[in-house]
């Protein structure tokens, strides 16, 4: 018996396809974004601190037993005519008690993810634009930014369609209060 290659049928399943099969050197990431191949190089160390720092807070203060992904990509929905995304946050948040992370496939529903993280970086506009909109359109609910060009933060919350509708921005400096099921204030002061 022979097998015989499957065919896309669409552009966008070619695509998805392309995407599925690339192979990025290590520490690179290939996300598919808005119908859109985006590969970024490994993060700095400030880049990765941040993200420590983040993590050690909300496993200290948050009210919900929380664990966390670096590395487990999401499958998103997407719009117009694109195949579904599929985007690395820097950081995923869910309830403990879910154990989302499990498995071997590394794209995995967003089902349950109660909190994403972005830190910017070589592609700022992409976390600030495009990532937002593919984690409202996946009813993320909270989108947790930290703009390093812009030495801020901004929590996005309550999504619909393909925006969040409630966004609060501070200065690095000034608490950022999170929301259940964290239920504490994000201390920003050692991100200057």
């Amino acid at each position: 018996m022979t097998a015989v290659a499957h065919e896309p049928t669409t552009p966008a399943e070619g695509l998805l396809e392309i995407f599925l099969s690339l192979d990025t050197p290590e520490g690179f990431r290939a996300e598919l974004i808005e119908g859109e191949i985006v590969v970024t190089p490994p993060p700095d160390g400030d880049h990765e601190d941040c993200i420590g720092l983040i993590v050690s807070q909300v496993i200290r203060g948050s009210r919900t037993d929380m664990q966390f992904s670096g590395n487990k990509g999401l499958k998103l929905k997407s719009g117009g005519g694109c195949p579904k995304n599929h985007v690395i946050p820097d950081g995923t948040f869910a309830p403990g008690e879910l154990r989302l992370y499990r498995g071997a496939d590394p794209w995995m529903p967003c089902d349950g993810v109660a909190m994403v993280l972005e830190v910017t970086s070589t592609k700022p506009k992409t976390d600030r634009e495009a990532k937002r909109r593919c984690y409202a359109r996946g009813s993320i609910p909270l989108y947790l930014l930290v703009d390093r060009d812009d030495a801020s933060v901004t929590l996005f919350s309550d999504p619909e369609h393909d925006d969040y509708r409630e966004l609060c921005t501070r200065p690095f400096g000034k608490p950022l209060a999170l929301p259940e099921p964290f239920a504490f204030e994000l201390e920003t002061a050692d991100f200057l």
